[in-house]
């Protein structure tokens, strides 16, 4: 069973992810049969890590009461996530300890102590790494440099096998994404001897999507994270990569953007907790790109663009192949959570929740309150890559639209034979009429997501 281990490093790595597990959970096609999120960030209580961490294992709870199979068409929640450490993250410093512990700042003679303070300010040499690295690559650098001696990150190398693959997430104009990235492909390309799998590591076929400047941050002088240096750094880090990384890749990608928003300047900790944006949704598509993408021993550099320069995106703006790679699962499952949300309590004297036995104890299982949970979350990524700057508004985000059928935006809807019946209460005849491909052997999560995944694909492929 191939893997793909996937790095997410800083805050930047961790939103991707987030945006990667609600496309899996709409059921968009990737042909690794696992994934396996692996975040790299010292900032222990990052918020956006925090927040994703917590999505990923909201994803496991629902999958766990599901069985995919030869027979199965659900593809909600298709493709596995698996934790390979503790929290999906690799623990890489104490960081309780200052900057200058972690170089000896102490114990250099007088010329050594002299040059580490022209490559470093006093405040560089006085931080603490509770934050990360506060957009200071230089940093990053030296500090990151010991993570392939962690225990999380031997076991990692203990479970990779024949086949599975790696993708790495970062950022290339903030301090702990700048400086992971090349460390990271360092240590996997040059893998230790004393790593199990070390051989296998070295030859791996390995992807990575470097994300350019999206966002800034508003001017506070009291922060060390300055928009005015995001330019300069990423010129720097892109002078470097084109000599000393794209080699090492067997497919790069980059993505950014000039239109920009400014968010409130956090360094880091739980106050960091960015709006969804439609570049990390960009960026992990990056990710299924490269799952879908036979193995190949070129180097190639690839980038994602749109068909029209729009401040709001709607699924006519995307390239076609990207269109029709996400359009079909990011609309059933707006569909099912609206449903759900609506009228789903509504309709036990329906056929359908009749036979499945769907009730109102239905509603108080574990698994609907966790997948409920799940699909509020959903519903708020949409709502923030809407209102954010650029902007992704592929649905009418109206909990109260009775009007279901016309709340994509930019699609004209087919005409149809539709008479009497509409919206809600085509959705429940649609529901009614996938009874027929109801398998009863199975248990009731599994044959209610697949009823909603059935009747949600009808009703797209009817409208």
């Amino acid at each position: 069973m191939s893997k793909l281990y996937v790095f997410a490093i800083g805050g930047t790595g961790a939103r991707v992810l987030k945006s990667l597990s609600y496309l899996l959970a709409s059921g968009v096609q990737c042909n690794s049969e696992k994934i396996v999120p692996i975040i790299i960030d010292p900032d222990a209580a990052n918020g956006d890590v925090s927040l994703t961490t917590n999505i990923l294992r909201s994803y496991q709870k629902i999958r766990e009461s599901l069985s995919f199979d030869n027979t199965t068409e659900n593809s909600f929640f298709k493709t596995e996530i698996e934790s390979q450490t503790p929290n999906f993250r690799i623990k890489v410093l104490n960081s309780e300890r200052k900057f200058t512990d972690y170089i000896d700042y102490s114990s250099m003679d007088r010329r050594n102590m002299a040059l580490t303070s022209l490559l470093f300010s006093e405040r560089n040499l006085e931080a603490t790494m509770d934050v990360g690295f506060k957009g200071n690559p230089n940093m990053g650098s030296v500090v990151l440099n010991q993570f392939q001696e962690s225990d999380d990150f031997k076991a990692f190398a203990s479970s990779f096998s024949q086949n599975d693959r790696i993708f790495i997430i970062s950022s290339i104009f903030g301090g702990t994404g700048a400086s992971g990235f090349p460390l990271l492909l360092k240590n996997l390309r040059e893998a230790s001897t004393s790593l199990d799998n070390h051989k296998l590591l070295r030859d791996s076929d390995i992807g990575a999507i470097s994300v350019l400047p999206y966002f800034g941050v508003k001017k506070d002088d009291n922060s060390e994270i300055e928009k005015s240096t995001f330019i300069s750094k990423t010129k720097a880090a892109l002078h470097y990569y084109e000599h000393g990384v794209n080699n090492a890749v067997n497919t790069m990608y980059y993505i950014g953007d000039d239109v920009t928003r400014d968010y409130d300047n956090n360094e880091g900790s739980t106050a960091q907790k960015n709006d969804a944006h439609f570049i990390e949704l960009a960026s992990a598509l990056a990710i299924i790109d490269f799952a879908n993408a036979s193995t190949s021993d070129q180097n190639e550099v690839r980038e994602f663009g749109i068909n029209k320069n729009s401040n709001n995106i709607t699924f006519p703006d995307l390239d076609e192949s990207t269109k029709h790679l996400i359009f079909e699962p990011l609309t059933q499952y707006y569909l099912f959570h609206l449903f759900l949300k609506n009228r789903f309590s509504k309709t036990f004297n329906q056929k359908y929740s009749i036979v499945l036995k769907l009730n109102s104890y239905f509603l108080r299982t574990d698994f609907y309150k966790e997948l409920q949970s799940f699909n509020e979350g959903y519903w708020t990524w949409l709502s923030q890559m809407s209102s954010n700057n650029r902007g992704f508004s592929p649905f009418t985000l109206e909990l109260s639209n009775n009007e279901i059928f016309n709340a994509v935006n930019g699609i004209t809807l087919k005409r149809s034979n539709w008479k009497g019946v509409k919206n809600y209460e085509r959705f429940v005849e649609y529901l009614n009429k996938a009874l027929k491909q109801d398998n009863d052997g199975r248990n009731t999560e599994n044959r209610f997501m697949e009823l909603f995944y059935n009747a949600t694909k009808s009703l797209i492929q009817e409208k």
